[in-house]
């Protein structure tokens, strides 16, 4: 069993997304979660979803889409959330890096968007950049459980997320040489909580770092995992996707 739990295979990042999906499938994956941003990725994401047996969907406004976010968004996003193939909230969080000017419109989306989760008693999958202390604060407010996408923070931290209910996202920058930090991570905590996930388009693994990602890459991440944990590549693939499961109606 093989899942990327964090994707973007949508139009506005692909110019042939069913064959990116084809592609995904012949390359080994067995189920893809395809997250959305805003309104309008979240809807094509359903819509994805609702035509492949083993695609399904995260619904969500994420951080950096919140300028010009409306209630009418809001409610969007609320009924997409009822669609069967959708999975979870996602990608929501918080994200400091770019700019903190929009901080308060930030943290009132997204709580927006975990009320949503609560309420359809669904897990959640959170960006967070440069902004752990709320994330987690606001986290833990909620009772919210799922993913942390693209995890880079401290082990600390990560013990903590997983206190709360969250595995921790690997992606496609544990297998660069410069990643000390996350590779460490990866080695201390459990494989029990680990999920996989490519983001693609973004983040390519090695050997294909800078060319655009497709889940299929999946493999090269689970390899490397298994370097660093010492197991085989199967098992990485196993332990991981049954977590996934466990957090998610796959």
């Amino acid at each position: 069993m093989l899942i990327d739990s964090h994707c973007h295979l949508l139009s506005s990042c692909y110019d042939d997304v069913k064959n990116e999906i084809e592609k995904a499938f012949f390359g080994g994956v067995d189920k893809i979660i395809i997250n959305g941003y805003d309104v309008k990725t979240s809807t094509e994401a359903v819509k994805l979803a609702n035509g492949y047996e083993n695609v399904y969907a995260a619904v969500g406004i994420g951080p950096e889409n919140v300028d010009g976010v409306t209630n009418y968004d809001i409610k969007k996003i609320k009924e997409l959330s009822l669609n069967k193939k959708v999975v979870a909230i996602g990608e929501i969080g918080l994200d400091y890096y770019w700019t903190k000017e929009n901080k308060e419109k930030q943290i009132s989306v997204f709580k927006s968007m975990l009320e949503i989760a609560k309420e359809n008693k669904l897990p959640v999958i959170v960006h967070n950049r440069e902004a752990t202390k709320d994330v987690y604060d606001i986290l833990k407010s909620y009772e919210s459980f799922g993913i942390l996408h693209c995890f880079s923070g401290s082990l600390e931290s990560a013990k903590e997320f997983i206190k709360l209910g969250f595995l921790i996202g690997i992606g496609g920058v544990v297998t660069f040489k410069n990643a000390k930090k996350i590779k460490d991570v990866v080695k201390d905590i459990s494989l029990n909580y680990i999920s996989l996930e490519t983001d693609s388009p973004y983040l390519t693994p090695e050997p294909y770092r800078g060319k655009v990602n497709n889940p299929c890459n999946l493999v090269y991440i689970a390899s490397e995992i298994a370097k660093i944990k010492g197991v085989s590549s199967q098992e990485v693939m196993d332990v991981t996707s049954r977590s996934v499961m466990s957090k998610f109606d796959l």
